[in-house]
């Protein structure tokens, strides 16, 4: 029985000897990144900001700064040793990076479209903050949850806007919920009478709209690199 019981422990101890250096890599990682995407002669600032959870799982978004998308989600992040990888599907692209010994760069290549040079260093949480918050205004009479389904061909895709207003003017986040959780700041909201155009650069997407009489439903079109789907939306109680 001494024997079974020191075997139980030594094979633990063993088991534990081997999670341990996977737990310390993941946490090491996790933290907030900054590097610059170098991109026919302009330039985009990049923030990652990467969380181990308690488990060791990885969970990350992504911020463009100079294009005003923040909290983009990072559909899966893996780390295998040294190698990091990003799958970023609300823009289509990836992310192949090595984490060099001490955790505080990460050198590797962005790949949408076409592969590009990207390297992160360690930033601190000030460096990689949002913009404050604008200051709430009273509501307009579209302000709310809206809710619609693309047609992507093969599977229906819900995109819900969630709309805002503030001292400095409309303002919304977006979420499609069958793709992650997160919602995503867009760009900015214009209304010109009836129209609504709703912009979010860090996805390459704009929406395009006619409210209807009453505020009932906003009809128009998603345009997402170059493909337009149709869109109506309709509105959703909290």
């Amino acid at each position: 029985m001494r024997g079974q019981v020191i075997s139980k422990v030594a094979m633990s101890a063993i088991l534990a000897a081997m999670v341990a250096p996977v737990g310390r890599a993941q946490a090491q990682v996790a933290g907030d990144w900054k590097g610059t995407l170098s991109a026919g002669g302009a330039e985009l600032h990049l923030n990652l900001h990467i969380t181990a959870g308690k488990d060791g799982a990885l969970t990350a978004t992504l911020d463009s700064v100079d294009q005003g998308a923040y909290g983009i989600p990072v559909s899966a992040i893996t780390l295998k040793d040294t190698k990091l990888n990003l799958t970023v599907d609300a823009v289509h692209g990836t992310y192949e990076g090595t984490v060099n010994k001490d955790a505080t760069e990460i050198d590797g290549t962005w790949t949408q479209m076409q592969p590009l040079e990207l390297n992160f260093k360690r930033a601190t949480a000030a460096e990689v903050a949002p913009p404050p918050a604008a200051k709430p205004a009273p509501p307009t009479d579209i302000d709310g949850t809206w809710a619609g389904t693309l047609d992507t061909g093969s599977t229906g895709l819900r995109v819900l806007f969630k709309i805002v207003n503030t001292q400095e003017g409309l303002t919304a986040k977006m979420q499609s919920p069958d793709q992650s959780p997160v919602w995503m700041p867009v760009t900015a909201v214009k209304r010109n009478g009836s129209s609504l155009t709703i912009e979010i650069k860090g996805i390459g997407a704009v929406f395009e709209g006619k409210i209807a009489d009453g505020e009932a439903s906003i009809d128009g079109t998603f345009t997402q690199m170059g493909n337009a789907m149709p869109l109506a939306l309709e509105r959703v109680k909290e």
